[in-house]
């Protein structure tokens, strides 16, 4: 069984940090594949389409991130450990969502195309208080 299972969401006040974390778990993780899949961060917030928030590559740890988060948002990876996480600062009430981590083989860090990525996770709410 494949896995992503998201943690570390809950709610914060404007100008405030969270850091997700994604553990990835199952046959098609297992060491040494993980290392082989670019993982990403996507967040949908109410009546919104599901938006692409940051990438990062499976080979050479290459890093994307849209405007809307760039300089705010970071993106990390533990190959040893299956994790992927993100740090987020300075967040703000536009911020709030749900926050999906996302796996695809191989593919590029700037993939922003949901229907790219082969595995998802459940979601963590990530709720900026005003």
């Amino acid at each position: 069984q494949v896995q992503l299972v998201e943690s570390g969401g809950g709610l914060v006040q404007t100008g405030g940090s969270l850091r997700l974390s994604c553990a990835a778990s199952g046959r098609a993780f297992s060491a040494p594949t993980f290392s082989r899949y670019t993982m990403a961060w996507f967040r949908q917030a109410p009546g919104k389409e599901r938006e692409f928030v940051a990438g990062i590559s499976w080979i050479g740890g290459r890093t994307y991130y849209p405007d809307s988060v760039k300089g705010r948002f970071t993106i990390s990876r533990d190959n040893s450990k299956n994790t992927v996480d993100l740090r987020m600062n300075s967040l703000n009430p536009e911020d709030t969502a749900v926050y999906y981590c996302a796996a695809r083989l191989y593919g590029s860090e700037r993939s922003d195309n949901r229907d790219d990525y082969n595995y998802w996770g459940q979601g963590t709410q990530v709720t900026v208080s005003s």
